[in-house]
């Protein structure tokens, strides 16, 4: 007897999934615009940061004292000039699932619901960083610099994670009203 169900779905390969994610699109600088430049730059900032603190403990034998908190602060910055990158592109982590179950105009209501309300976070959030790096007037512990740079740069961030969102929902709702 066959414990297989006939109303199961056939089982695919894994290597095959395993294998299209490595299939490359040719490359287009039309492709990236100016935050991933940035966002390039501070990543390859934090690996020469990070990279200058090892060798100076565990080569050296004596740690430079800023590398711990510029590596952190980088870190920072990379984290939220990625979410630009994500909100430009619309791969924020969501879950589809419900989707896929629901009657076409559901879904594109629930969509239009989450996109307004991740706007409204991007501009609430870029507000309330703006109002803590103007009231912040202390220095990082480590170097002579204000640590309102860390704020205002989280606050550019969020405006233009609003920027891209309304960007990316203006062209798709545009193109939507164009095929109709």
């Amino acid at each position: 007897m066959n414990d297989t169900r006939e109303d199961d779905a056939p089982i695919g390969d894994p290597m095959i999934d395993f294998e299209s994610a490595f299939d490359d699109a040719p490359f287009r600088l039309s492709d990236y615009r100016i935050e991933d430049l940035v966002t390039l730059i501070l990543f390859w900032a934090l690996i020469l940061v990070v990279f200058a603190q090892f060798f100076s403990r565990y080569v050296m034998g004596d740690s430079i004292g800023w590398t711990e908190e510029i590596a952190r602060y980088l870190l920072i910055g990379v984290g939220f000039m990625g979410s630009v990158m994500a909100a430009r592109n619309g791969s924020h982590i969501m879950v589809e699932f419900f989707y896929h179950y629901m009657p076409a105009w559901q879904a594109l209501l629930l969509e239009r619901l989450v996109n307004l309300v991740s706007l409204s976070f991007y501009i609430a959030m870029a507000w309330v960083t703006y109002q803590l790096a103007s009231r912040t007037s202390s220095l990082m512990v480590s170097i002579d610099l204000p640590k309102s740079i860390i704020y205002f740069t989280v606050c550019g961030a969020f405006v233009l994670m609003a920027f891209r969102t309304v960007q990316r929902l203006y062209l798709k709702y545009r193109d939507r009203t164009n095929d109709a």
